[in-house]
């Protein structure tokens, strides 16, 4: 696997995977705006109309046929939250040119012209995204956030991250707030999709067998070639040193719910950026795998959860303890759960429980290249918090780590809050 940056104009590169290993090319846009309570919904429902229709592909039906002929190509969208950026993601899998039944079709050519035309000329009616296609997409949207509680796992999480970041882009929700929906139409709508595709940071990968042949192809074609240069509007998530909390915050909440749901944000207060490597160790022995504290301690010697897990969000430096509880339980459980963040403190785990996590970890970070996409959320990764770390770097920086720089995280890890969903 061989990756290559360019910079096509300011705030905006290509980046190329040169890879054997599939028989398919993967072609990703990656639009990245800063987070904030102003345009959270209208991006959440620009990424859902441009899926809509194109310039030259006019609806769903047109994009579907477009796709069936190039050899049944793949093409989806979403939408993500990464630390203080929201991020407009599309996607159009292929074929590769390799594999065609034809010699001399371009399908690596037609796919990026496709996804360029859906994501940077959509089809417009008027000066306006059609009518149709906004209420549509709203009424959805609309729906998504209505629908958030029903997975009551994620919803404990994204209210514990909500109660964390109180008044902060990272407490939004990533598909943002009904009552912003009632004033979007399409005019403003389109007004406003054209500024964020003029101060956006853009990203677009190509994964499979390329060459550096189709550089020039993405440089002169018309949709690149119509973008201005621009000093890009997004945070580079870097949070180190994170303030202690003073105490800890409380939140209960109460639903018609079968098992509680109890979460613990937890702040990692690192002063260096390598001690990320340290950390990933530390979630892992924590709550981070089946041989963890958390699921060996809480889940299976003491019953006291259904599910007992932990996972580090990088990007915000926290750490959040995830159980699924019986209601009756929550005093036990909390003070197992924060014996065993004490006990990491202690330095009360072995060497194998080290070795394990290293394992894997490694075992993980070599999948990385087993899958496209994989593949290209690793570069991002590191394109978006401006690291410049090959997976050999990684595995490498990953099997350095000792017990004494894991009880070093540990000393620097604090509840924030406490959040428990119950009846």
């Amino acid at each position: 696997m061989e990756y290559k940056q360019i910079e096509l104009k300011k705030g905006i590169k290509l980046h190329t995977i040169n890879t054997d290993k599939f028989k398919t090319n993967l072609i990703a846009i990656f639009m990245t705006t800063k987070l904030n309570r102003e345009e959270v919904t209208k991006n959440a429902v620009i990424s859902a109309i441009l899926r809509r229709g194109s310039k030259t592909m006019p609806s769903q039906e047109e994009i579907s046929k477009e796709m069936e002929e190039m050899y049944g190509a793949s093409f989806d969208c979403g939408l993500d939250k990464t630390g203080d950026n929201q991020v407009l993601k599309f996607y159009l899998e292929t074929i590769n040119d390799n594999f065609l039944p034809q010699k001399g079709e371009d399908m690596l050519k037609t796919s990026l012209e496709k996804l360029l035309e859906i994501v940077f000329n959509p089809y417009i009616e008027n000066g306006s995204f059609k009518p149709e296609y906004v209420e549509q997409e709203k009424n959805n949207i609309k729906q998504r956030i209505e629908g958030k509680i029903d997975d009551k796992a994620r919803y404990s999480i994204d209210r514990c991250i909500e109660e964390m970041y109180k008044n902060e882009p990272f407490g939004l929700y990533k598909f943002g707030f009904i009552e912003d929906l009632k004033n979007m139409d399409g005019k403003n709508l389109y007004e406003y999709y054209k500024q964020l595709i003029a101060s956006c940071k853009i990203d677009l990968f190509v994964s499979g067998n390329v060459g550096d042949e189709i550089n020039q192809a993405i440089i002169e074609n018309e949709n690149i070639v119509k973008l201005k240069e621009r000093t890009p509007n997004y945070v580079v998530p870097k949070e180190l040193n994170k303030q202690l909390p003073e105490k800890e915050n409380i939140v209960t909440e109460s639903m018609e719910v079968t098992q509680g749901k109890l979460i613990l944000g937890l702040n990692v207060c690192l002063d260096k950026e390598e001690l990320r490597y340290d950390t990933l160790i530390y979630n892992t022995i924590l709550g981070g795998s089946a041989n963890s504290k958390m699921f060996q301690n809480v889940r299976e010697k003491a019953h006291l959860a259904y599910v007992a897990s932990s996972m580090y969000l990088r990007y915000k430096n926290n750490i959040f303890v995830n159980c699924g509880i019986e209601i009756g339980n929550y005093e036990k459980a909390l003070e197992l759960i924060k014996e065993q963040i004490e006990d990491m403190k202690k330095g009360n785990f072995t060497e194998e429980d080290i070795a394990n996590a290293k394992k894997g970890l490694v075992a993980s970070i070599k999948a990385i290249d087993d899958e496209q996409d994989s593949g290209i959320t690793y570069y991002f990764g590191q394109e978006l918090s401006q690291s410049n770390v090959s997976i050999e770097d990684y595995i490498n920086k990953i099997e350095k780590v000792t017990k004494e720089d894991v009880i070093q995280v540990a000393e620097k890890v604090r509840i924030h809050t406490i959040y428990f969903l119950k009846d």
